[in-house]
């Protein structure tokens, strides 16, 4: 069940936010967004409540909120061994609260490089897992309605995860887990930009790439990739669109400044051929001097962006993240010039362009082959080129009398204190048109409970004004009923979020292990599954989830 909201919110009238368990809407409280310009045309504060009950009575009229449960299944056992767990879910502290707030996040990079580690016969670091980044690889799967200016449309849903009674019935439409997990289900929150306008209406852009030209890039597969896309970027791009270059390895340099592509694509091509691999990665200079260029070839009214092409092997110079965007912060607050990363290479340094894409106002993805840089520079430049929202964050707040234990699959670096998802100072997700972000949630409802479960809230700031804006869906008991597996369920997009959500789950925790989410299914279940998906929907990249999770399955 769905049910919207919107309110302008001006920034004087901002109030503490009080916490309700009303079933009226109520305010509750990331190949990428503006990705690349390119080629074709935390975890919850401290709780806000007191548990005493009068106080909070007090305070907010209704009763506090019981106390939240452990977040493994009831009747889990600490000191059980590690055989007797298995298949269980992983304990964790319990929640502080019955909020969850977070930035939001476009990137992909995490399931492309999952994708290309396993076609080369190995399985990712798990630390290069990151669940919403495998679930929002599949957003034009989803099917949440868009709405007509900027900004976000908010779609609340959800399943079962196991059988009403919880047993094991092989014939039924339910993944099953046992009676321990009858109650819990999956919540989908959805969020959805404006569709993406056609290339001859857009902003022009102004495009500075930083391309890493270091010893590294000369395996197959990077720099001549690279050189490849650009190219084809270039014919591509439209004429009042700019373009300039800067190549980096032990030192930075300007190849080619700001240049107007109008009749100087010929410069632009002849700058491409001087790239060539030479000595160490000084990914600090490339990124400095990156910026140093945009804003010298700073154009009003387009879109400014610089994008990072390199495999993020730093190894001179500044290899800290958080260092190298210091050196950066005026370029990026003073003029909104944002960063953008493409990850190339069998081996990648993905942490350090994870924290700087997310640091630095920006997305990354990751691409390992000619179809990838397609799919990158031509067939998602109109989800690349402008922004419908800056510093976009959420917050769910679910309600105490339905819901027992709840927890956010993945979004591990974007968790955002409770207490400032309406500080507008606090960093959130850059969102452009034609993009989807959906969060999933494991909720354990209360037996017998009926009612309203959660409030999903999206808060973001107008890209040119600066004026914040919300919006608000939720969601009661009767909508998480339905079977995970069903038909319904396939066409609107929740079933591929869940196998994305169990198969990034299995690659950070091993077979032999609990897993952080509900009705864990094999990995063979799960090739099943995502198969199935395919030949009903008929959907490219599911049949390529699929083949993934079988080269996955096959290593064991």
């Amino acid at each position: 069940m769905r049910r919207n909201g919107r309110h302008q919110v001006r920034r004087e009238q901002r109030r503490p936010w009080r916490r309700q368990r009303v079933r009226a809407a109520l305010v509750a409280g990331s190949v990428a967004a503006g990705l690349l310009l390119t080629a074709c045309g935390g975890g919850s504060g401290e709780s806000s409540y007191d548990r005493g009950g009068s106080k909070a009575r007090e305070n907010d009229g209704f009763p506090a909120p019981a106390p939240a449960q452990p977040t493994g299944p009831s009747g889990t056992d600490d000191g059980a061994a590690e055989d007797d767990r298995k298949g269980e879910l992983r304990e964790s502290a319990p929640p502080a609260d019955y909020l969850s707030t977070f930035a939001l996040d476009v990137d992909t990079a995490s399931y492309g490089y999952a994708r290309r580690t396993l076609e080369e016969g190995r399985r990712p670091d798990p630390s290069t897992v990151r669940p919403e980044e495998f679930i929002n690889s599949f957003g034009q799967e989803q099917d949440y309605e868009r709405p007509d200016g900027n900004g976000f449309t908010v779609t609340v849903d959800g399943a079962r995860t196991a059988a009403p009674d919880g047993s094991l019935n092989k014939d039924a439409t339910y993944d099953t887990f046992g009676e321990e997990n009858r109650d819990w289900r999956f919540l989908r929150v959805g969020l959805a930009t404006r569709a993406a306008e056609d290339a001859g209406e857009r902003p022009p852009a102004a495009l500075t790439f930083v391309i890493d030209v270091s010893g590294s890039m000369a395996e197959p597969g990077r720099l001549d990739l690279v050189k490849e896309s650009l190219g084809v970027m270039t014919e591509r791009l439209r004429d009042d669109d700019a373009v300039a270059l800067v190549s980096f390895s032990d030192e930075a340099r300007t190849v080619l400044p700001m240049t107007r592509l109008g009749d100087h694509r010929g410069r632009v091509h002849e700058a491409i051929d001087t790239l060539e691999p030479t000595d160490s990665t000084n990914l600090g200079a490339g990124v400095t001097t990156g910026y140093r260029t945009a804003v010298d070839g700073l154009r009003e009214g387009a879109t400014n962006r610089v994008v990072l092409l390199s495999d993020a092997l730093a190894n001179t110079g500044d290899t800290d993240a958080d260092s190298i965007l210091d050196r950066i912060a005026d370029a990026r607050r003073e003029h909104g010039i944002t960063l953008f990363g493409v990850g190339v290479g069998s081996d990648y340094g993905d942490a350090l362009m994870e924290r700087l894409a997310d640091k630095g106002d920006g997305h990354t993805t990751y691409v390992s082959n000619a179809e990838d840089a397609r799919t990158v520079f031509c067939d998602q430049l109109p989800r690349n080129i402008d922004l419908t929202a800056r510093d976009a964050k959420a917050q769910v707040s679910f309600d105490p009398e339905t819901v027992d234990q709840f927890r956010l699959i993945g979004y591990d670096n974007r968790r955002v204190a409770d207490e400032d998802f309406r500080d507008d100072r606090v960093d959130g997700g850059e969102i452009g048109p034609g993009h989807t972000v959906t969060a999933l949630y494991a909720v354990r409802t209360k037996p017998g409970a009926s009612g309203h479960v959660a409030t999903a809230t999206v808060r973001w700031l107008d890209p040119n004004s600066r004026t914040p804006h919300e919006e608000t869906g939720q969601i009661e008991t009767d909508s998480l009923e339905r079977a995970l597996w069903d038909g319904e369920s396939a066409a609107s997009g929740l079933q591929v979020t869940a196998i994305a959500a169990y198969f990034a789950d299995a690659l950070r925790s091993g077979n032999d292990r609990g897993s952080a989410v509900p009705a864990a299914p094999s990995l063979t279940e799960l090739a099943e599954r995502a198969d199935e998906l395919a030949a009903t929907t008929g959907s490219k990249p599911i049949r390529q989830l699929a083949e993934t999770i079988d080269r996955a399955s096959d290593l064991g």
